[in-house]
């Protein structure tokens, strides 16, 4: 594998990520439990859709087959996303979409903080943008975590199922693929060793001001860096593509 492709391939997911998370809180817009909650998931979501057309519009650059953002979002099979499975799965209870949240943003936080200092230029400037974002993204899901996990009896209760219910997927955020090692190795990709420790311990911080309990390391649920994915991207894309794939040559 080429650094290029392999670059394709590491910003296709990075892009993948952004937009399937994006679909997920989109989900919320009308149905949050509060107005103010409404505005906010939905603006977190518009954040990650500006995110997903930047890298994939430089992952179309970099496969060279003159694919566009459009092209890479609504004209891919299911196999062909690489979207980490945490952020796929159904909303659930509003503790979930927290929990989901708290695990990937404390993750992008760390994530884009490392990659803003990546030889490659383009990445580095997303990076650089989307710290910015996530940064808020972050401080929003600590705050709901800690007032739900601190709150009444219902929503401790429910703030930890929803932190045992996703442990299982975080594992999957960390794992190093070929070409990942490939970019690590000429400094573009972030460590992830190292991001991990860091997640884990502002996680373990977050849960314990939460008077939550830290789920134990058992299984972890993998597989989308080969384009295995749950039951649920389907379901997600034959809807997010459904005028695409009726109306192959539509255009606005």
């Amino acid at each position: 594998m080429t650094e290029q492709d392999a670059l394709y391939k590491y910003c296709l997911r990075l892009g993948d990520d952004a937009l399937i998370h994006s679909y997920r809180l989109s989900e919320w817009c009308s149905n949050a439990p509060i107005l103010e909650e409404d505005l906010a998931l939905t603006n977190f979501a518009l954040d990650m859709i500006g995110r997903a057309q930047l890298l994939l519009t430089y992952a179309g650059q970099l496969e060279g087959k003159g694919r566009t953002d459009d092209d890479l979002a609504y004209r891919r099979s299911e196999r062909e996303y690489f979207n980490h499975l945490l952020l796929e799965l159904p909303n659930g209870d509003f503790a979930h979409t927290i929990a989901r949240l708290l695990f990937s943003s404390v993750w992008e936080y760390y994530f884009f903080n490392e990659l803003q200092h990546s030889r490659d230029t383009t990445l580095a400037a997303i990076a650089a943008k989307t710290v910015k974002e996530v940064k808020y993204h972050m401080a929003h899901a600590t705050d709901w975590a800690i007032r739900l996990g601190d709150g009444t009896e219902e929503s401790n209760h429910r703030m930890q199922k929803a932190i045992d219910d996703l442990w299982m997927y975080t594992g999957e955020l960390f794992e190093t693929d070929e070409q990942t090692a490939i970019l690590r190795d000429k400094n573009i990709a972030a460590d992830m060793a190292m991001i991990k420790a860091k997640w884990r311990q502002e996680i373990e911080r977050i849960i314990g001001e939460a008077t939550l309990t830290m789920p134990k390391d058992e299984y972890m649920q993998t597989g989308s860096s080969t384009g295995i994915h749950t039951e649920y991207l389907g379901h997600i894309l034959s809807e997010m593509q459904y005028l695409q794939r009726a109306y192959p040559e539509a255009t606005w």
